[in-house]
C-alpha cells in the first residue's frame, strides 16, 4: 500500500540500471532534494545551520568516504581526522596562494591533494590487513597532525599556529568569512554533499564498486578471477581520501573558519566518523547519511532536553552521550552489523507487504 514495486515496468537496460530504479524511491529522493534546495534555505536560522545542518552535511561526506574504504573495500582506517586535516590545509594554502581562483576549485583541488596523500598511506594495505592496517592508518593520523603542527609553512608562519579562511564569494555572495549568510553556507555545502553522494552511489554500483566488494569479501578469490588488488585497494584509498579531503576543506573554510589542527582534526575526529559508519551501516551510502544525522542530532537533543530543559550539568549530558554511543555501537556490532541502513531496508520490506503478514 505504501511501498510497491508492482506495475513499475522497465523497457530498457538503462532504465533498470539507473540509480533509483523503483519509481517510488526516485520520487521520494526528488522530493527531499526539492525541499533541501527550495524550502530549507528560507526557514533556517544561524543556530540550525551551525548546530545541525552544516555538521550533518560535512560529516556525511566524510562518512561516505570512509564507508567506501571500510564498508565497500574492507580496508580498516583510523586516519580520517588526519586526512581531513590534509584537505583543510590544502584548501588554506590554495586560498592564500591563488586568491583569484574560485573557492569551488580550491575545495575540489584540496580533495585531489588528499587523494594523493591517501594513496601514499594506502600502500601498506597491499601487504597488511586488519588490525595491522588499522595501526598503520593510526600512525598516519598522528604523523599528519604532527606535521601540520611542526612545519610553519603549512600555516604561513602564523604566530598562533592557527589557519583562518579568508573571505571568498560565489556570484558575489560570501561563502567563507565573517560575512557569510547561513543560507549561503548551507547551500554551498549541500551542493558538494549531493554531488559526492551521487558520485559515490554510481561508483559503488559500477565496476569499481564490484571490485572493491570482491576484495572485501575474499581478496585471494578476487585476484584469481581477475581483480587487480593493487589497483582496487589504491583506488579505494584515493576515492575515500578525496571525499574526506573535501569534507575537511568544508569543515575548515565554511563551518569553523579558523582551526588548530590538534583540536579540530585529532584522533577523536577519526573515531567520530568511524562511529557514524558503524551505526549508520557498513557498505551503504544511505547508512553514511543516517549515521551522520544520528551523531549530529544526538548531542543537540541531549543539550536541549537535559541541559536546557531539565537543568542537568553540561558534563553529565556529555558523559551520557558517550554512554549512549558506546552502547549503540556494541548493540549494532552484535545484533545488526549493517546498522540503521538495514533497519530502514527491513522497514521498507514490511511496508511492501503490509497489511499482510511477513
Amino acid at each position: 500500500m505504501f511501498y510497491r514495486e508492482a506495475g513499475d515496468f522497465k523497457t530498457s537496460y538503462a532504465e533498470d540500471n539507473q540509480t533509483f530504479p523503483i519509481r517510488f524511491d526516485r520520487y521520494r529522493y526528488y522530493a527531499v532534494l526539492v525541499a533541501a534546495f527550495a524550502v530549507v534555505p528560507f526557514v533556517i536560522n544561524d543556530y540550525w545551520v551551525n548546530a545541525v545542518f552544516l555538521p550533518f552535511l560535512i560529516y556525511s561526506i566524510a562518512a561516505i568516504g570512509l564507508n567506501i574504504l571500510v564498508g565497500y573495500c574492507g580496508q580498516v582506517s583510523l586516519g580520517t581526522g588526519g586526512f581531513m586535516a590534509v584537505g583543510a590545509y590544502a584548501c588554506y594554502k590554495l586560498m592564500t596562494a591563488f586568491p583569484e581562483v574560485n573557492i569551488l576549485f580550491h575545495v575540489v583541488l584540496a580533495g585531489g591533494v588528499t587523494a594523493i596523500v591517501g594513496v601514499l598511506f594506502g600502500l601498506p594495505s597491499l601487504r597488511i590487513k586488519g588490525f595491522y592496517l588499522a595501526v598503520a592508518t593510526l600512525a598516519a593520523q598522528f604523523f599528519l597532525v604532527w606535521l601540520f603542527n611542526r612545519v610553519p609553512w603549512f600555516y604561513n608562519y602564523s604566530a598562533s599556529g592557527q589557519i583562518s579562511a579568508p573571505e571568498r564569494t560565489i556570484f558575489g555572495v560570501p561563502v567563507t568569512g565573517a560575512e557569510t549568510a547561513p543560507w549561503a553556507a548551507y547551500l554551498f555545502c549541500l551542493v558538494f554533499t549531493v554531488v559526492c553522494a551521487l558520485i559515490a552511489r554510481n561508483l559503488t554500483r559500477g565496476m569499481a564498486g564490484r571490485k572493491w566488494m570482491a576484495i572485501r569479501d575474499m581478496d585471494i578469490a578476487a585476484e584469481i578471477i581477475g581483480v587487480n588488488p593493487l589497483r582496487a585497494k589504491l583506488s579505494a584509498f584515493a576515492v575515500s581520501s578525496f571525499f574526506v579531503g573535501i569534507a575537511g576543506a568544508l569543515f575548515f573554510a565554511v563551518y569553523l573558519g579558523a582551526v588548530e589542527v590538534g583540536e579540530a582534526f585529532g584522533i577523536n575526529k577519526s573515531f567520530l566518523v568511524l562511529f557514524m559508519v558503524i551505526i549508520g551501516g557498513l557498505g551503504s551510502i544511505f547508512g553514511s547519511f543516517a549515521g551522520a544525522a544520528f551523531l549530529v542530532l544526538l548531542p543537540v537533543l541531549l543539550k536541549n532536553t537535559l541541559v536546557s530543559g531539565l537543568g542537568w550539568p553540561t558534563d553529565l549530558a556529555a558523559h551520557l552521550e558517550f554512554m549512549i554511543v558506546g552502547g549503540l555501537i556494541i548493540v549494532f556490532l552484535i545484533a545488526e552489523p549493517h546498522g540503521l541502513a538495514q533497519l530502514w531496508r527491513v522497514a521498507k520490506e514490511k511496508l511492501r507487504l503490509w497489511p499482510f503478514p511477513h
